[in-house]
This record gives C-alpha cells, sequence and structure tokens, in this order.
C-alpha cells in the first residue's frame, strides 16, 4: 500500500484545514487507517485511527470535538478535516494504514506540514 498526504499548509489560529490521504491498491478497506503528527522537536504521536468501514473513529483527547475523520473506501481516500485550529496543532501530518492498528508494522505517508500561526 502506498500512502500520500496532502492538503497543508499555513493556517491562522482558528482556522480549519482538511487533509486527504490517497491510499494504492485493492485491499485498502481491509486497513484499519490512523492519522498520526509529530511537531518540531517532539516524538511522534497518535491523532486518530478509523475503522475499516468508516463508521468508528477513536481520535486523541486534544482534538476531540476540533478534528473529524473520515474514509472512502470506494475512491481509496482517507480525510482529516480540522477546524478550530491551535498553534500546538503545528506538525507534519502522517497517513498510516495497518491491520489491527497495528502500526509499526503498517504502512505510512510521507506526510504533509501544517503550520497554525498565531
Amino acid at each position: 500500500v502506498q500512502l500520500v498526504e496532502s492538503g497543508g499548509g499555513l493556517v491562522q489560529v482558528g482556522g480549519s484545514l482538511r487533509l486527504s490521504c490517497a491510499a494504492s491498491g485493492r485491499t485498502f478497506s481491509s486497513y484499519t487507517m490512523g492519522w498520526f503528527r509529530q511537531a518540531p522537536e517532539k516524538e511522534r504521536e497518535f491523532v486518530a485511527a478509523i475503522s475499516r468501514s468508516g463508521s468508528k473513529s477513536y481520535p486523541t483527547d486534544s482534538v476531540k470535538g476540533r478534528f473529524t475523520f473520515s474514509r472512502d473506501n470506494a475512491k481509496n481516500m482517507v480525510y482529516l478535516q480540522m477546524n478550530s485550529l491551535k498553534p500546538e496543532d503545528t506538525a507534519v501530518y502522517y497517513c498510516a494504514a495497518a491491520y489491527s492498528s497495528k502500526w509499526s508494522s503498517g504502512y505510512w505517508g510521507q506526510g504533509t506540514l501544517v503550520t497554525v500561526s498565531s
């Protein structure tokens, strides 16, 4: 599986961005999809996972109520809608695909940079 993120950029505090992740391969719907982020000089952290069907998402506490997650299995796409952005959301955002959320053995995109300016 190859993953390509897009949609990053510069946004002001309180603004919104929508990230997309395009996946190759015919087994896309077999994977749990995840979003991670890595801020400058920090460890990569989990943002959210979305179930294979897209019916359930599991966001980390810091983004609940601000970020929403979706996927379109017919298009092999995953989306991350980010609202009410804060400076601490500044990071490189990565899309990942894995069986049963086993991210360490999954597939990763190259990342897209989101910068929130105050």
